[in-house]
């Protein structure tokens, strides 16, 4: 069932992006230093000064122009003119399981995967499997939730710093509304992950020009090999690889993250939308069937399957669906 993407870049980037820019990040609120392995495995998942300070962890970007989507990608990527986006700030990371901690422990809040009692949890399959059902590689989990990831028997302990992963939009969106935040729209979030920058290079895999990784994606052949080329067999700590432009880590795969945004267009076939075919299959609660928009591609994305670690690419995803491939950041717009 899957699908390979063969991609390559055609002729002069024609988006002719973005780009009265006067856009750049402050960073008024430093947390501590990130963008390397051994850095970002030390970091507590908690921004210096948060919910002291209003925008602690976070970088101010300063709006502007720029032309979403791109020509060198897939057909509902297509470019739809000029769109100016305000200023606003947005977190230089994922939301981490430290802070998605501190929030329920504060709040109370049950999320939807823990009332429901089961949320859509990858796997690498085998053989077997992949001959037996469509999407082996997704199985929908009883007592899966943000604090168990895989399953009842695990839990979140030592990963503070991971991306918080198995919470659906609504979850992300109360979590943001408690930090008097919102959740980005696709503009928001698409202006901040160019950072500034047009052309072909957006549109290639996230490697340096010795071929080394620069964010984590799946190298290998999916859904059963990946030889964690860039030091990472599934989800990264936040902040491993070096920042963009605007100094924010991770735009580019890791997790997924949530926008609030409705998915609207067209939509391009290429076997992506597998987690809703697993969710189909559980019949212990109606589901809502409308899309959110979803950004930047995850530890999942490969040269072999879906080509998403791109900040023009989009995907739809079910609103309601906790997996353990989608996360979030927030914003606070104006200023």
């Amino acid at each position: 069932m899957r699908k390979t993407v063969a991609w390559v870049v055609l002729g002069a980037f024609a988006v002719g992006a973005a780009a009265t820019l006067a856009v750049r990040a402050v960073p008024l609120h430093a947390s501590a230093p990130l963008g390397t392995p051994g850095q970002c495995t030390g970091y507590s998942g908690v921004p210096q000064g948060w919910r002291k300070a209003r925008t602690a962890g976070m970088a101010h970007v300063r709006g502007g122009e720029y032309v979403p989507g791109t020509t060198l990608g897939y057909p509902d990527e297509r470019p739809a003119g000029k769109v100016r986006v305000r200023d606003f700030w947005i977190d230089r990371t994922e939301v981490t399981n430290a802070q998605f901690t501190a929030f329920v422990k504060t709040t109370g809040y049950v999320t939807d995967a823990e009332r429901a009692g089961e949320a859509v949890v990858f796997h690498k399959p085998s053989g077997e499997e992949l001959q037996s059902r469509p999407y082996a590689w997704w199985s929908m989990v009883r007592g899966a939730d943000w604090r168990h990831p895989s399953g009842p028997t695990s839990s979140i302990e030592d990963k503070d710093n991971q991306p918080v992963t198995l919470v659906t939009q609504a979850d992300a969106r109360a979590y943001a509304t408690w930090l008097g935040r919102d959740l980005p729209t696709e503009d928001e979030w698409e202006y901040a992950a160019k950072a500034g920058e047009s052309g072909p290079a957006l549109e290639t895999m996230p490697n340096d020009a010795n071929g080394v990784p620069t964010a984590n994606y799946w190298q290998g052949i999916f859904p059963t090999l990946n030889s964690a080329k860039d030091g990472f067999d599934g989800l990264a700590p936040v902040g491993c690889y070096t920042a963009n432009a605007f100094g924010l880590y991770d735009m580019i795969a890791n997790a997924w993250e949530w926008t609030g945004d409705v998915y609207t267009g067209p939509r391009q076939s290429h076997a992506n939308g597998d987690t809703a075919y697993v969710a189909a299959q559980s019949t212990r609660r109606a589901r809502d069937t409308r899309m959110a928009v979803i950004k930047g591609g995850s530890f999942l994305c490969a040269p072999d399957f879906c080509v998403r670690y791109r900040a023009s690419a989009r995907e739809p995803a079910e609103r309601d669906l906790p997996t353990s491939h989608i996360g979030f950041r927030t914003v606070l717009r104006g200023g």
